[in-house]
């Protein structure tokens, strides 16, 4: 960050920081929790991994058939002779004997190869010759470790397969598996205060009262929140006058790693999401120059266990809320436990729209995808009010559109797919 671009972030008021100066500053400024936890495999789903892990064993443990065949010495096959005796059957989970000279040995896919096989003929490249003897005619020749997986082939045992900060996917839990891992140590939950503030907010379940709105983002963002591995504490409603706002900030700093809340960051009678904040601690980070998203806060909230306590104040719309959490929020918590800071992965699609863009927020355009001939186009939907959540459930991702820019038809511009949001 330069120092312009530091001025740019505290000057005023009213200067919008850019995103690609928030996300350092941002996260340049986090802890990374220490605390860590051994969990079975079945509960480490989207959990952070404490500390490289190492492959106790090697997969496959033993060298196995890749197919249904036989078991041979490819050196039997050498010469002219290409009749072997079948010695043995070998299934899937069974130990074989050892094969000699001028011996095969029928095998199944997965099978521990005999002691003395190097190779296995395909079952359709053999023939009886004698089934009462037991002989084969192999039609074809094969060499040493063909058809055959050798040991360690998916696996070497020592590897590093994870490193710390790894999060853990479905298919990482599968690899865990086959090792033989029971339990991993994984970062400790972060502790997540979730509050939404607005007099007009109510919680789903009862019948709307006149002039009240169902609390959104409450329901959306712990869901997002518990899908991150966080555990949350959900404060709902808070009332807009200050002492209630303070209380409850109060409360959510002592109890949690940091705090998040929804609405009363912007600049009207009844916010006091600001002022309560500076008056417990700082804020760092006021308003963003970003489409939908602008009435943003970051800053740190002195707790009575004198750890201060990161905030994160999103607007109270819930596209707004869901994009700010998206964009910094979840990449944010991520670092936090252990994860590699960075913002969400975009690529580069056609648009089918033109407009010139006079506004120095960058905006984000919730768009579904359609494939062409020329490939992936984007096509944002009708209706980009900040308010309309069912717009979230329809679209794919987010078009880019950066600020002071002019469009046409066909350029191509990144997009954020909506899984680099929720996953």
């Amino acid at each position: 960050m330069t120092p312009n671009d530091r001025n740019s972030v505290t000057s005023s008021k009213q200067d919008l920081t850019p995103l690609r100066i928030a996300l350092p500053l941002i996260f340049n400024s986090l802890r990374v929790v220490t605390e860590s936890d051994v969990l079975p495999l079945g509960s480490v789903l989207g959990r952070v991994i404490a500390k490289d892990f190492l492959a106790p064993i090697s997969v496959p443990p033993f060298d196995n058939s890749a197919m249904d065949g036989y078991a041979v010495r490819s050196l039997d096959l050498a010469g002219s002779n290409m009749l072997l005796s079948v010695k043995d059957r070998i299934p899937a989970g069974a130990i074989g004997d050892k094969l000699s000279q001028g011996e095969s040995a029928r095998i199944f896919t997965g099978a521990q190869m005999p002691q003395g096989s190097d190779a296995v003929v395909m079952q359709e490249n053999c023939e009886f010759v004698n089934h009462e003897k037991g002989l084969i005619r192999v039609l074809q020749p094969v060499s040493a470790g063909e058809n055959v997986r050798s040991l360690g082939n998916d696996i070497r045992q020592g590897t590093c397969l994870f490193r710390a900060g790894h999060r853990i996917k479905s298919t990482d839990i599968g690899v865990l598996a086959s090792l033989g891992v029971e339990n991993i140590n994984v970062k400790r939950k972060l502790k997540v205060s979730l509050l939404t503030t607005g007099n007009e907010l109510q919680p789903p379940g009862k019948s709307l009262a006149s002039g009240k709105i169902y609390d959104t983002n409450i329901a959306m963002l712990s869901s997002m929140l518990v899908g991150l591995g966080c555990s949350v504490t959900k404060h709902h409603a808070v009332a807009d006058t200050f002492a209630e706002t303070l209380k409850v900030f109060e409360e959510a700093a002592g109890e949690s790693d940091c705090v998040i809340s929804t609405g009363g960051v912007s600049v009207g009678e009844e916010d006091h999401v600001r002022d309560v904040v500076e008056s417990l601690g700082k804020i760092d980070l006021w308003k963003l120059a970003l489409k939908p998203g602008k009435p943003f806060a970051f800053g740190r909230i002195k707790s009575h266990d004198l750890i201060p306590k990161f905030f994160f104040g999103l607007p109270g719309n819930p596209v707004s809320a869901f994009v700010t959490f998206g964009l910094i929020v979840r990449p944010s918590l991520l670092a936090m436990m252990g994860c590699k800071a960075q913002a969400p992965t975009s690529f580069k699609v056609a648009t089918d729209f033109e407009r010139i863009y006079v506004s120095e927020r960058e905006e984000y355009l919730r768009s579904r995808l359609d494939s062409s001939s020329e490939g992936m186009v984007a096509r944002p939907l009708n209706n980009q009010s900040s308010g309309v959540a069912v717009s979230l459930s329809e679209a794919d991702g987010f078009i880019v559109v950066p600020s002071f820019s002019k469009v046409n038809y066909g350029d191509r511009l990144g997009f954020i797919p909506m899984s680099e949001f929720l996953y």
